[in-house]
């Protein structure tokens, strides 16, 4: 019962804290909790979590703030995650469904999620290496020369055009743009540059020029624009926070944020687009995020998420109100690219 307890008065803390970015003390526990239990039993219980390293004493201040290890315990014993109210979460899809483009779709889910959480938002594009090939479309724009359009299952679209070294007709047009999706059409990038190596072989010799021209294009288009790459929206929302949040500057995260590389490793645990995961403090790898907080998670199919998406900010946040948003706006997304 004394472990409850004391979880109790941890859970008020950090709720006294975040909300107010003021240290608690316990004066102000008894009068704004319904603990139960008398003022010197909440002050008993503090200096028990102070010597089990769950809170701290800011300077010569009579109150407490948590630590790192008081905040993980917070999230790890977390019952729900804050849901968002109904006109929320119809805010949150009517805006999304009206995205025209798979960048439309990142630059207005970024742009929501820094919105929603007051934090800086990390939207990462969907990763090739997962994606697959929706269709290849040719279009026939010359006797000569032809516009070839690689088309993925997340939306993203490539376009080339290639000279041909003699005249096509259209239902040789047709013909092609048939083998070519019989053959990629449903498979991972990665595997269809070596399904389609043998295609001018199958084709009569007349037309094994025109169909090496065109096989080559879809190649490179299939190997360039390899770069993974994310988009941040909300870094302004870092001017918000006090001396208290990011303790000597706050320099280190603004040039974490900077480097994509460092963003796009706080994705690289992204397993499935159910979890929610929460790093906090020295559990970033980056040594820039030692004073910061991460909320991501995956979007896409549940059990092989299309990339990862999150928020950051300082450790002083509304865990539940951050997991919640995070989680909602990833579900929306994976919908949104899955019926596209």
């Amino acid at each position: 019962m004394a472990d409850d307890r004391r979880l109790d008065v941890l859970r008020a803390i950090v709720e006294d804290y975040v909300s107010t970015n003021e240290p608690v003390g316990s004066k102000s526990l008894v009068e704004r909790h319904s603990l139960g239990v008398s003022p010197a039993t909440v002050r008993n219980d503090m200096a028990a979590l102070e010597d089990e390293g769950y809170i701290t004493q800011p300077h010569t201040s009579a109150g407490r703030v948590p630590t790192d290890k008081g905040y993980r315990l917070f999230v790890d014993r977390l019952s729900s995650v804050k849901p968002l109210s109904p006109p929320e979460r119809k805010a949150i899809e009517s805006f999304l469904r009206g995205a025209v483009d798979l960048d439309d779709v990142v630059r207005r889910t970024v742009r929501l999620l820094a919105q929603l959480t007051q934090q800086v938002a990390v939207v990462q594009y969907p990763s090739l290496t997962r994606s697959r090939v929706r269709h290849i479309e040719l279009v026939h724009i010359s006797d000569t020369r032809l516009l070839v359009v690689l088309i993925t299952d997340t939306g993203r679209v490539e376009q080339r055009t290639v000279d041909l070294p003699g005249a096509i007709a259209e239902d040789d047009v047709a013909d092609l743009r048939a083998r070519l999706n019989n053959r990629i059409a449903g498979h991972p990038l990665a595997d269809a540059a070596a399904l389609l190596t043998d295609v001018p072989d199958a084709v009569d010799l007349r037309s094994r020029a025109n169909v090496v021209a065109v096989v080559s294009t879809v190649l490179e288009t299939l190997v360039e624009q390899r770069e993974e790459r994310v988009v941040l929206a909300g870094t302004a929302n870092l001017a918000r926070t006090t001396p208290l949040d990011f303790p000597g500057t706050i320099r280190p995260v603004l040039e974490a944020l900077e480097e994509h590389v460092v963003l796009l490793r706080l994705f690289g645990e992204v397993t499935d687009a159910q979890t929610v995961h929460v790093s906090i403090g020295e559990e970033n790898v980056h040594e820039g995020l030692w004073t910061a907080s991460v909320v991501s998670t995956g979007y896409g199919a549940t059990d092989q998420p299309l990339a990862g998406l999150g928020v950051l900010g300082p450790t002083r946040m509304d865990y539940p109100g951050m997991m919640g948003a995070v989680r909602a706006v990833a579900r929306y997304v994976g919908q949104i690219l899955a019926e596209g």
